[in-house]
């Protein structure tokens, strides 16, 4: 570089949402919904796909098609609460992502438009194509998971997301996912919203991100520490000069311990 200047970088990844067999499955519909279908999906922080416990993954999906019902019209059209993709690389982008044997609801297309109604897709596995990169649209897949271990551990073999969003009210299990989960910020039982609050630095961790901002984080992240000791001058111990002894050695051992 011709000039090292410092920077924050707020990228994205594919930022998980945990939904386990305790949560408000009804409540947990509605703001993972609402999460990553406004603004049609195109939202560094929206829920990138769903982890849910198979115990409650038909219940769950059921909740999110009245969820996507309630809120939005079944058929193609546009209402003033969804819009339309940025432009028609990104919408031919999305629409190669569609797997047509996984449609749960939704996948109402029209490229003139560039529209894409709210999709949702099932028994999606890790080494399906959509889970490849970060998805920046309306689609969300779904994974059903019965140990919460091994897929704690797909998730880390991932990069590092952006944001991670747990439905619990197991407070045993949110520290079990937050401890072991590394990710750049996030929610417990919402998501996205933590965006919002500016006392909560805002950044992300490895490849979704570098650096931090809003309120004081920002401050901090955009100024420079000056770092400065004074000393006075009225007295010079030889501690630190040659010659240096054991004596010297043991001095500064336990002045430093």
């Amino acid at each position: 570089a011709r000039h090292l200047t410092p920077v924050t970088l707020e990228l994205g990844g594919k930022s998980p949402t945990f939904v386990l067999d305790d949560c408000n499955i009804k409540i947990s519909a509605k703001r993972i919904i609402w999460a990553k279908f406004i603004n049609a999906g195109q939202s560094c922080v929206a829920p990138d796909y769903v982890l849910v416990d198979q115990k409650i993954e038909k219940e769950f999906i059921s909740a999110v098609k009245k969820e996507i019902e309630d809120f939005y019209q079944k058929e193609g059209d546009l209402k003033e609460n969804y819009l339309n993709i940025i432009n028609e690389k990104n919408f031919d982008r999305l629409v190669g992502l569609i797997d047509k044997s996984k449609i749960c609801m939704g996948a109402h297309i029209d490229r003139d438009r560039r529209f894409i109604s709210p999709t949702v897709l099932r028994d999606v596995s890790f080494n399906d194509e959509i889970m490849k990169d970060e998805i920046f649209g309306p689609i969300l897949p779904i994974i059903g998971f019965h140990d919460i271990n091994k897929t704690i551990e797909k998730v880390k073999e991932k990069s590092k997301p952006l944001s991670c969003y747990i439905y619990s009210n197991n407070k045993k299990k949110i520290e079990k996912l937050l401890n072991e989960i590394s990710f750049g910020g996030g929610a417990v039982n919402e998501s996205l919203v933590h965006l919002s609050n500016i006392n909560l630095p805002f950044g992300g961790i490895g490849l979704s991100g570098i650096g931090s901002y809003h309120g004081k984080a920002g401050f901090d992240t955009f100024s420079h520490h000056k770092s400065l000791l004074y000393k006075s001058s009225w007295f010079e111990p030889s501690l630190k000069y040659y010659p240096y002894t054991k004596k010297k050695q043991g001095i500064l051992k336990r002045l430093i311990e």
